[in-house]
């Protein structure tokens, strides 16, 4: 994987210029998508800009408005749909100075529908859903910064399934105009890189935020949360694994580890987050529904045609629970520094009809709190496996710094 931090060092020191850190960049593509299929669409040609990312390629999820790239979703309802504008935060990339390498394969109007985008470690396995092209253009070394977009889990679980680092920061630190909805109180941007190091360069460097260029902290002394989501079910065994493996590592770097199942409120809230979405997401889609219900794909014209069922009352009971589960949420993380628990239910499917399952992701969603994951370790197949950092509401400089402590940790083969 090509590291943030490393073209940018480069670049500073004189080595390459940003026209041949793009042009490398250009080249990985060249060699790796007719595998990888992690691209929609793509310029002619690479233009490096000016500022702290100068020289660094991004791809940007297909579900995000660009002016000189077609913005599809992956649907053929939008093929060749060209928006007038870039969204504001394809504007926040270029004036950091980053080039935007192309538009990353998405899910349909990022669903469950694959995209035909191949998981780099296993060409048979599934990247993930629904921010499939840019965890895997991530992985396959192609680009070294990429978008996605979250509503269940499509920024973690894919970015776990691909052992590429990626954060979905607090809710609405990224904006979220120009970006096709899905479920509009849930829908959160992300960054997906080689690691947390590079993660964080990047968020500060969009945001104009350098805390959140944070370093790494020494996971001495921190009292981690270590929270399974009994209410979303068991883990497979890789992801089990990856948890203790976690635990090994903190405990041996003078962490304190706290079981912390939460409150019923929390469970409540996990599962508020599927009326609550359903009844935003017919009305998002309405249009495309009403007009070419034919042309959406099987599961997700399946999944509207269910979810028009919801009713405004249990829409207002979800919103209800929701708001219950964030109250709950702020004695919950005063309790501990972070907490950890699963980044995605196992490794990655064996099928590419698979987009893997969020119920370790909707939780943290929902709540909108920061969330990140790094690569960890691998499972039985060969996979990537590993956990996610989860932190309070605003609290993303300390889960990016957390995040960096145990980056160093697994580096060191602690």
């Amino acid at each position: 994987m090509q590291s943030l931090r490393d073209v940018i060092s480069r670049i500073a020191g004189g080595e390459i210029t940003p026209e041949a850190a793009l042009a490398l960049s250009a080249a990985c593509i060249a060699d790796s998508e007719p595998q990888i299929q992690a691209f929609a669409s793509r310029p002619d040609a690479l233009v490096p800009g000016i500022g702290p990312l100068a020289g660094i390629a991004c791809g940007v999820k297909d579900i995000i408005d660009t002016a000189d790239l077609p913005t599809q979703m992956g649907s053929s309802i939008y093929e060749g749909w060209r928006p007038r504008a870039d969204a504001p935060i394809v504007m926040a990339l270029k004036a950091a100075g980053a080039t935007v390498a192309g538009k990353t394969h998405t899910t349909a109007f990022a669903f469950l529908d694959p995209a035909p985008t191949h998981n780099p470690h296993d060409l048979t396995a599934s990247p993930g859903g629904s921010s499939a092209g840019s965890a895997a253009a991530v992985a396959a070394g192609m680009i070294p910064l990429a978008l996605g977009t979250q509503t269940g889990g499509s920024v973690i679980r894919p970015a776990a399934y691909c052992g590429v680092a990626a954060i979905k920061p607090s809710y609405a630190l990224l904006p979220m105009v120009g970006v096709k909805p899905f479920s509009w109180s849930l829908d959160t941007l992300g960054l997906m890189a080689a690691g947390a190091d590079d993660v964080g360069l990047a968020l500060a460097a969009i945001t104009g935020r350098p805390e959140l260029d944070a370093t790494a902290a020494s996971l001495s002394g921190l009292r981690i949360g270590i929270h399974e989501q009994a209410y979303a079910g068991a883990a497979e065994p890789a992801s089990a694994a990856a948890l203790r493996r976690f635990e090994q590592l903190a405990a041996a770097a003078g962490a304190t580890l706290v079981p912390h199942d939460g409150s019923a409120a929390l469970a409540e809230a996990f599962q508020s987050h599927g009326p609550l979405q359903d009844y935003e997401a017919t009305q998002a889609l309405a249009w495309e529904y009403a007009v070419h219900r034919d042309a959406l794909p099987p599961k997700l014209r399946a999944y509207l045609d269910g979810a028009r069922a919801t009713t405004p009352r249990q829409y207002d009971e979800a919103r209800r629970l929701s708001r219950r589960g964030r109250d709950a949420a702020r004695g919950f993380f005063a309790e501990v520094d972070v907490v950890v628990s699963y980044a995605a239910p196992g490794e990655a499917p064996e099928t590419l009809e698979s987009t893997g399952d969020s119920r370790f992701n909707r939780l943290w969603t929902l709540l909108g709190v920061p969330c990140m994951t790094v690569p960890l370790m691998r499972g039985p197949r060969g996979l990537p496996a590993t956990v996610q950092i989860i932190g309070g509401f605003g609290a993303d400089d300390h889960v990016i710094a957390v995040a960096k402590g145990l980056e160093k940790l697994v580096a060191a083969g602690a």
